[in-house]
């Protein structure tokens, strides 16, 4: 290692471990295909997402501030699962922030998907655009997210995620009553 002198004294010039190179290629070896599988779906919830944002902005601009508020509470929690997911696939921090990044990407893509076909059709977009991709979260919801609720759970933590679902209902009423 290369020395270089600071006040006086000798001091080891630390290397830069590879992991803290954000740019450092990714060897698909050490990778899981589950890492894989994770940002392609992350990227197409990503998409859906920025579809449901650009109708919502379609709608109105009270209607997209809502939807984007909603998108980035759900964002956040899912966005640290994903980091989870991905190191424990094998990537590294860098390579996992970098690559949640890139999957982050599709919610602009998605967005501009749904401005660009505005006036397209005959039909506006957020009329078909909103329902699509509420049908979409209710779908994941229904087929994944329930089942994992309802598995070796006691009685007390059924009625709290019950009552959690009520209450996340109630504010979906308390929005559209005001909006």
């Amino acid at each position: 290692p290369k020395l270089r002198q600071r006040g006086g004294e000798k001091v080891k010039k630390a290397k830069k471990a590879p992991e803290d190179d954000i740019v450092a290629t990714v060897d698909r070896a050490d990778i899981q295909a589950g890492g894989w599988l994770n940002l392609a779906a992350d990227f197409s919830h990503n998409f859906t997402d920025g579809m449901a944002l650009g109708a919502a902005f379609l709608t109105s601009t009270q209607a997209g501030l809502i939807t984007t508020f909603a998108v980035l509470l759900h964002e956040v929690p899912h966005e640290i699962g994903d980091f989870a997911i991905l190191l424990q696939s094998g990537f590294t921090r860098p390579q996992a922030m970098l690559a949640q990044l890139v999957t982050a990407i599709g919610a602009l893509i998605g967005c501009l998907f749904s401005l660009l076909l505005d006036g397209a059709t005959d039909i506006p977009a957020q009329e078909w655009i909103l329902p699509f991709t509420a049908g979409g979260f209710i779908y994941v919801s229904t087929t994944t997210v329930i089942p994992v609720l309802l598995e070796d759970t006691s009685f007390k933590q059924t009625l709290a995620e019950v009552f959690a679902m009520l209450v996340g209902i109630g504010l979906m009423l308390v929005v559209l009553l005001f909006e």
